[in-house]
């Protein structure tokens, strides 16, 4: 399949678009083209964030023509990723429900980068947030880097490949955390006390519980050799937590910490006391209780 896009620097939007389309169970390895020559265009079978049209059914995926291309029911503005990802992300995913995580998790934020919207503004002067859509743009050379027709394409084609991954990698996350949420319901039925949930391995807990535990303090769950008690967040992404751990065991470690406690195998409280942990099970739930 040959697909064009734009020459000159390269966006998150393109590039995702791309990495997407290589994702697609039947296709063969993309022969991609940037140009902005009509002819060129016109020869390919998909033009993403190019040539002014969108429409799936010729191989269009452009949002540049006058009034745009859409948007979504929250007012986010549809970019080519997110043009392409509605119109193959199920496929790619083999599940509407995962493509439609992975549209809220990764496609919708660039998409609104790449249409000038705000989606969130920094707490602090002269501090913001290195997303994905600047770490594909940190790809592209600089003005004292090879330059060449040659360097330029190297350098797009490595940013496909690493939107690729990422792509690979949110999707098996989400195939994961779908999995996930239905042992951590099942925790949350079997809870002998609805504050404490204890999980029997590590999973993706938070979001599950907090749509299905609303008396939910603490997660209990084994680690590699011990066992944590994490505080559950006020909602998800957020540090601020419905109960924090007591101010008194913040920061303290082993002997000093399990004299403050009077839990034996107590190892290690965080300083901003969201997270406890104690050598076993037994010793995690006592610091929960």
């Amino acid at each position: 399949m040959r697909v064009a896009t734009h020459s000159g620097s390269f966006h998150a939007d393109e590039v995702f678009a791309i990495a997407a389309l290589s994702l697609l169970d039947d296709a063969e390895p993309l022969e991609i083209v940037r140009t902005r020559d009509p002819e060129l265009l016109a020869a390919a079978d998909v033009r993403v964030d190019v040539g002014q049209r969108h429409d799936p059914a010729r191989g269009d995926f452009d949002h540049h023509q006058r009034g745009g291309a859409g948007e979504r029911p929250n007012g986010i503005r549809y970019a080519s990723f997110g043009l392409v990802w509605r119109e193959h992300g199920a496929r790619i995913c083999g599940d509407e429900e995962i493509a439609a995580r992975i549209d809220a998790t990764l496609v919708q934020g660039v998409d609104a980068n790449d249409t000038g919207q705000t989606i969130c503004e920094p707490l602090i002067e002269d501090v913001a947030p290195f997303t994905v859509s600047h770490v594909i743009a940190a790809l592209n050379p600089t003005w004292e880097e090879d330059g060449s027709p040659e360097g330029k394409r190297a350098a797009f084609d490595a940013a496909v490949a690493l939107a690729r991954d990422i792509l690979r990698r949110e999707i098996a996350g989400a195939r994961a955390q779908v999995r996930a949420a239905a042992l951590v319901r099942e925790a949350i039925a079997q809870a002998e006390d609805p504050r404490i949930i204890v999980l029997d391995r590590g999973l993706p807990w938070q979001r599950e519980v907090l749509a299905s535990a609303p008396e939910a303090l603490f997660v209990v769950y084994p680690r590699e050799e011990d066992w944590g008690v994490q505080a559950v967040p006020r909602r998800l992404g957020a540090f601020e937590n419905r109960k924090d751990l007591p101010a008194a065991w913040a920061g303290r470690t082993d002997a000093e910490l399990a004299a403050v406690t009077g839990v034996a195998d107590a190892r290690f409280c965080h300083t901003a006391r969201f997270i406890a942990v104690a050598g076993s099970r037994e010793g995690a739930l006592a610091l929960a209780r």
